[in-house]
Parts: C-alpha cells; structure tokens; sequence
C-alpha cells in the first residue's frame, strides 16, 4: 500500500467483498465504515419484528461536500449521492451500487490523505 495514498481499487474490492448476500454486505459494510470512519457515518438499525435482530436500513457517510448514503428494505437496495454545503444538501442523484462504492471509495481515500487515523483505520480494514 502506496504510503501517500490507498489502492483504491483494493479499498473498492474491500467494500464489495459480500456483495453476493445483500443482508451480509449491507451489515459488513456498515461495520467496516463505522470503525473506519465513526465520526462521519451514521447506521440508522431496526428490527424487521418486535423480536430478532436490528438490521441496517440507512448508511449516510458525510465526507467533504458530498453525503453517500445507502438504504436497505425488504430486500431493495438504493444508493444516492448529494452534494452538500454547510450541511444542507443542494443536488441528491441516485446512482447504481458499483459507482456508489467507487464515491465512497474515492471518499475516504481523500478522507485518509487529511487524517492520519482514517488512514489507519482503513489500512487496518484492507489487511483483513
């Protein structure tokens, strides 16, 4: 791994690693990007039933001027992009999952060049 930067065709290969079961790559990438990133993203859990386990429904990662976020019900995945300025945002778009990952890809690697501990974290992410 680059010292000034990530491989972020790695980084990108990490986020899709459970792209197969949607339950597993929505719940492992939240994971991924709350140890990542805790300060930037927001999970939003709930339960399906009164009893069973919370299950992710929203990812909204913050970075720069851009608001990344992803929504999972009953099966069907949404992927959006905003711009934001001062924290209210002026153009959402929704895009497809793999250009979707590839932003939050690009995000967090301009993220890891500004913070030396999102660097860490990620790095720590792409060696597992």
């Amino acid at each position: 791994m680059a010292a000034h930067g990530l491989d972020l065709d790695l980084l990108a290969a990490s986020l899709r690693a459970d792209a197969s079961d949607l339950n597993a790559f929505v719940e492992s990438l939240a994971i991924k990007l709350e140890q990542a990133v805790p300060s930037r993203v927001r999970v939003l859990r709930r339960r399906s039933a009164l009893t069973g386990p919370k299950r992710v429904r929203r990812i909204s990662l913050d970075l720069g001027d851009r608001r990344l976020e992803l929504s999972f019900d009953a099966g069907a995945l949404e992927t959006s992009c905003s711009r934001l300025s001062g924290g209210i945002v002026l153009k959402r778009e929704t895009v497809d999952t793999d250009a979707w990952l590839t932003a939050v890809g690009e995000a967090l690697s301009a993220e890891a060049q500004r913070s030396e501990t999102t660097r860490q974290a990620l790095e720590r992410l792409l060696i597992r």
